[in-house]
């Protein structure tokens, strides 16, 4: 199987440098035609020759130059405005929109004590609500077309948590759940959404790498798996953690549960049942919030057959 974007629309934030360009090199490397987005720079800087400079306009320039076709975009992620006024000029240029990669990010990383509330506050709107802002953009389009793919970018920090980095770790962990519900919203209209946690070297994190794990952490190690879940034949709701070739499924998962009985159901129960509450031997997969309450109501239905006909079926 060869993965080709041929005539296809994609849409890379944060895209001038580090994982967003390597995504959007390859995706025109592959036939599509891409929007570089970075609010890095402005439209108005040039460089000596009068051409323009800016990290997007230098990713343009090179895609070009290796015979791809690529438009620069210098929109603020954070502006819903100025975020509909990129996928009208993507719309003008080629017509539709087929990708969208949510790659814009900053850190502001502190411990909780010392982080401020404004530095909170920025990176949960760069990071969630750029996601947001641009999905909601693109997403009546791609209804009408039928046809969408959706990249979020998360992180470890978000699924597991990492020292210093509560905002980041809210917001990638909030892209999950956007990613979970537009996923199930999107089903129906051709629409897959996914989520990306890569680990790489890039201007945000170079100074956390030694040496030999920055040479191996590199964007273009990440990428293949970002075009996959891109791609026609991607799957929906699906985290996909990359880094240094190595790339894994991370999934959240749930044990099989104890059901309570009401004249056993106090917070002492649940002290001495804890064992079975927490048993990660039989753990399980839950796709959605329905197949949750349903697994707990046929739980509790099992456990008290005498009052089965209490529930629904």
């Amino acid at each position: 199987m060869t993965i080709d974007f041929t005539g296809q629309v994609a849409i890379v934030t944060g895209a001038g440098g580090g994982l967003g360009r390597a995504h959007a090199r390859a995706l025109a490397a592959r036939g599509a035609h891409v929007v570089v987005n970075d609010i890095a720079g402005s439209a108005d800087e040039s460089s000596a020759d009068n051409t323009p400079n800016t990290p997007a306009d230098r990713v343009v320039a090179d895609i070009t130059t290796r015979g791809g076709s690529a438009i620069a975009d210098y929109a603020d992620v954070t502006d819903y405005r100025q975020v509909t006024a990129m996928v009208d000029r993507a719309l003008s240029a080629w017509g539709r929109v087929d990708i969208l990669i949510n790659n814009a990010g900053i850190l502001r990383d502190a411990s909780f004590r010392n982080a401020s509330i404004d530095d909170f506050r920025t990176v949960l709107d760069v990071h969630l609500m750029g996601g947001v802002h641009c999905s909601k953009a693109v997403w009546p389009h791609m209804i009408t077309q039928k046809y969408g793919r959706i990249l979020m970018t998360t992180s470890a920090s978000g699924i597991y948590g990492n020292f210093g980095q509560a905002n980041y770790a809210a917001a990638k962990s909030a892209l999950v759940g956007l990613m979970n519900v537009l996923a199930i919203e999107g089903q129906s209209k051709g629409i897959r959404v996914n989520a990306l946690a890569p680990l790489a070297t890039t201007s945000m994190t170079e100074s956390i790498f030694d040496v030999t794990a920055a040479e191996l952490l590199t964007p273009e190690s990440i990428t293949p798996g970002a075009l996959f879940l891109v791609s026609e034949d991607a799957p929906t709701k699906t985290i996909l953690g990359a880094g240094g070739g190595t790339f894994a499924v991370s999934r959240m998962l749930e044990a099989h549960g104890v059901f309570l009985p009401t004249d056993a159901r106090t917070p002492e129960d649940v002290v001495r049942h804890w064992p079975q509450i927490n048993d990660s031997t039989a753990q399980s997969g839950t796709d959605s919030t329905a197949a949750q309450i349903q697994h707990f109501v046929e739980t509790a239905i099992r456990a008290t057959p005498d009052r089965g006909d209490c529930y629904p079926e």
